[in-house]
């Protein structure tokens, strides 16, 4: 989980301690192709040398040591000359190099073949983080976000996550190195030409930093906007029936294109600004070698320093260049990815959870009854009251009715029972405990949830039946099919229990899909029965089917029922009546119907429909 309170890129640094080892691999295997660079370039003197005829043996051996690595070299290299040929020792000079970039690239490789450890495994860290987060956010924060955008941060910011740090992350370890290493080889040969290298480096950081301001800022604005196209995808292919019906295609076609265009410009402007560092630091980089030719050439052409020393100095600064130029690409990357991590910690630092009481008391039945007291509710702090002064009891077995207008509260009082939101005020108490000092999971578990819009998933008829029970059996499973009322339809299916239902159940009629779910809300064999709306929008055969599996389904159970169809509520122990999120009249039907308030209305309704 992302820690609160630090930077972006030191909360990305979080994920990477369970890497340590693939991660120190890679430094060392940087660190060895830097290395390998770093002693290419002294090599180069003796070469020259030898090309030119300019070596001479020395008189006396020469120690190795690092101080003087350049002497060493020249007197191993003259006596090669002095015991073979020019040309035989030419050939084992040009030998030393191959293989130094040989081991150069083997290290090379290494390193790559590390970070991907690190890389793949961040980012299935982070969607793993992301998804986990998302799994234990409220139903509020899902109400008021839009799923494309939802979609978009753990997918398209993930990625960019990945692309935009991860992928630059190797140059943190290696480039500084092989700048280092060449800069001290440079320092060593002569401090006025790197003082070059140095006006180079800070002219280019100056000139990139420049360009690159308020780059994060316009990236995060970049990745709302693509936020916005997966926003507007999504409802696009959720709403086809109706966009089709209405014949709006090209006006969503029109808004599509407007936010795309939007998109396309302000990215348009970031690359621009990103790509313009690379063609820049070269053009200052051509600029410097032209001058540094012309400068070194003076100390030449004065004996102030030797050909071969200078061509060394040449491939040292050369060495140089690119490393700067990919540090100066990587600033780039880095302040794009920061933006696309603000947008994951912004789901992952959110503190909005359902929390469990320290020390829960389990709960494995209900014995007795539901207790609402005082119950009130509302989304925000400020905002208005959805449910007031609920007082309610509901006793074990008996079923309620809770009957209301649209916007009374009805749902949102169901959803207080299994904790989907915590009551404002007042309690809620199961065989005497308030359910906030419960076990969320086994509070939850003694609860079966059917709502007016079933889903279901892209699987099979078993696995969508068996859903949240890893442990459910064929038999488990046909047994509450028949229940449900289902089985028959499952058994005329072409791979019966093991056909796939579509996305979100498409190749299912109303009816079929509410009655799965009924028959996955009984596998669990709960005491309680929520049933919000479970036969609002179907026609009257599915309803007449959907009505008798129910009437199986709540025999022995203690069922919340939420209706607005007589045929559902009429029989039950009790029912409320809401309005305003207040309770406005309650009894049975019979009593409901002599006082001739608010509940005889709406049944008189019911029949002139």
């Amino acid at each position: 989980m992302a820690m609160a309170g630090q930077s972006p890129l030191r909360q990305l640094f979080f994920y990477l301690r369970p890497y340590k080892a693939p991660l120190l691999l890679n430094i060392f295997s940087n660190i060895m192709m830097a290395l390998c660079m770093v002693i290419s370039i002294p090599i180069i003197i003796p070469f020259f040398q030898i090309l030119f005829g300019r070596v001479k043996p020395s008189p006396e051996p020469v120690p190795f040591s690092i101080n003087n690595i350049q002497s060493w070299l020249e007197y191993v290299f003259g006596e090669l000359v002095e015991t073979y040929s020019q040309e035989r020792a030419l050939i084992m000079v040009c030998i030393t190099f191959v293989l130094i970039f040989l081991l150069k690239n083997i290290f090379r490789y290494l390193s790559v073949v590390f970070m991907a450890q690190v890389r793949n495994g961040i980012v299935r860290d982070i969607r793993d983080a992301v998804y986990k987060k998302y799994m234990h956010l409220p139903l509020a924060f899902f109400t008021r976000g839009k799923k494309g955008d939802l979609i978009s941060r753990i997918s398209t910011d993930v990625q960019e996550i990945e692309y935009s740090i991860l992928n630059v992350m190797e140059s943190l370890f290696k480039e500084p190195i092989v700048i280092i290493g060449s800069i001290t080889f440079m320092l060593f040969t002569s401090q006025r030409l790197t003082l070059f290298v140095f006006v180079l480096i800070i002219f280019t950081a100056f000139i990139v930093g420049r360009i690159s301001r308020n780059l994060k800022r316009h990236s995060k604005d970049v990745q709302q906007k693509l936020s916005g196209l997966m926003i507007h995808v999504e409802e696009s292919l959720n709403g086809m029936r109706i966009i089709q019906g209405f014949n709006a295609q090209e006006y969503q076609q029109g808004r599509f294109s407007a936010i795309n265009n939007s998109y396309k410009k302000l990215l348009t402007r970031i690359m621009y600004r990103r790509d313009l560092s690379s063609p820049l630091s070269e053009v200052l980089g051509i600029t410097i070698v032209a001058v540094l030719l012309w400068y070194g050439s003076l100390l030449v052409f004065k004996n102030e320093i030797k050909p071969e020393t200078f061509f060394a100095f040449l491939y040292a600064f050369f060495n140089v260049i690119a490393p700067s130029k990919s540090f100066s690409s990587a600033y780039y990357h880095i302040q794009k990815g920061l933006a696309a991590v603000d947008r994951v910690n912004e789901v992952l630092d959110n503190k909005e959870e359902i929390k469990q009481a320290e020390n829960a008391k389990e709960i494995h039945s209900f014995n007795q009854e539901i207790v609402l007291d005082q119950v009130g509710f509302r989304y925000n702090v400020d905002g208005e009251w959805v449910l007031k002064n609920i007082n309610l009891r509901i006793p074990k077995g008996q079923i309620l009715a809770v009957v209301g207008s649209s916007g009374s509260g009805k749902s949102t009082l169901a959803d207080l029972l299994p904790r989907f939101h915590d009551v404002s005020e007042g309690s809620i108490r199961i065989d005497g405990t308030d359910i906030r000092d419960l076990n969320l999971m086994q509070l939850r578990s003694l609860m079966g949830i059917v709502n007016q819009d079933p889903v279901l998933f892209h699987d099979t008829l078993f696995n969508n039946i068996a859903f949240g029970n890893p442990d459910a059996t064929l038999e488990s499973v046909i047994e509450v099919a028949k229940i449900a009322q289902i089985h028959d339809f499952i058994m005329s299916t072409p791979l019966q229990y093991d056909t796939i239902v579509g996305d979100r159940g498409s190749t299912l009629s109303g009816g079929e899909r509410q009655r799965m779910t009924l028959a996955r809300a009984l596998l669990a064999n709960p005491p309680i029965l929520i049933l919000d709306e479970a036969t609002a929008s179907l026609d009257s055969k599915s309803e007449r089917q959907v009505q008798e599996a129910l009437s199986r389904v709540m025999e022995g159970r203690t069922s919340i029922v939420i209706a607005h169809r007589l045929s559902t509520i009429q029989y039950a122990d009790q029912i409320i009546v809401l309005q305003d999120g207040e309770i406005v009249e309650a009894g049975d039907h019979a009593t409901l119907m002599q006082n001739q308030g608010e509940y005889a209305k709406f049944v008189g309704l019911q029949w002139m429909q």
